[in-house]
């Protein structure tokens, strides 16, 4: 289970979040996302939503943020705070937890929206009995 992040740091990630959306190209749903993520090194990315007229080939805020902080060398993340315009907290989408998983299995997600609503839990919860680099080592070794 990771550990508590302090309020602080929760309203950092959160704010950060906020301000990604701000950037998403969302030119068919106008939906836009932000996300940020807390790394083992401390550091933040955050990442919008990108999308194509070919649908299937857009990318959630959640998944811009984890590629980037992976291209800049991060192996661990630690939490993800999400922010979507919506009335009601939205968890992220399948993709992105499975994502999520492979660096923090069990990270703090952490969604807010335009509400006061807020959803707090970690991916362990949200994606039970994942499917991640521990079950390929296991199927090498049989």
């Amino acid at each position: 289970m990771p550990a508590k992040l302090s309020a602080p740091l929760c309203r950092r990630l959160e704010s950060a979040a906020r301000r990604a959306a701000q950037a998403s190209y969302s030119p068919y749903s106008q939906f836009r996302v932000g996300a940020a993520v807390l790394c083992g090194s401390g550091k933040v990315y955050t990442g919008t939503n990108v999308e194509n007229a070919s649908y299937g080939l857009c990318n959630c805020a959640e998944r811009t943020a984890i590629f980037t902080a992976a291209a800049a060398g991060e192996r661990v993340i630690r939490a993800v705070a999400v922010y979507t315009p919506t009335p009601a907290p939205t968890s992220p989408c399948g993709a992105c937890r499975q994502v999520i998983n492979e660096f923090g299995p069990t990270a703090l997600i952490i969604s807010v929206c335009d509400q006061a609503g807020r959803l707090e839990t970690t991916l362990d919860r949200l994606l039970p009995d994942a499917f991640g680099p521990g079950a390929l080592r296991r199927r090498r070794r049989a």
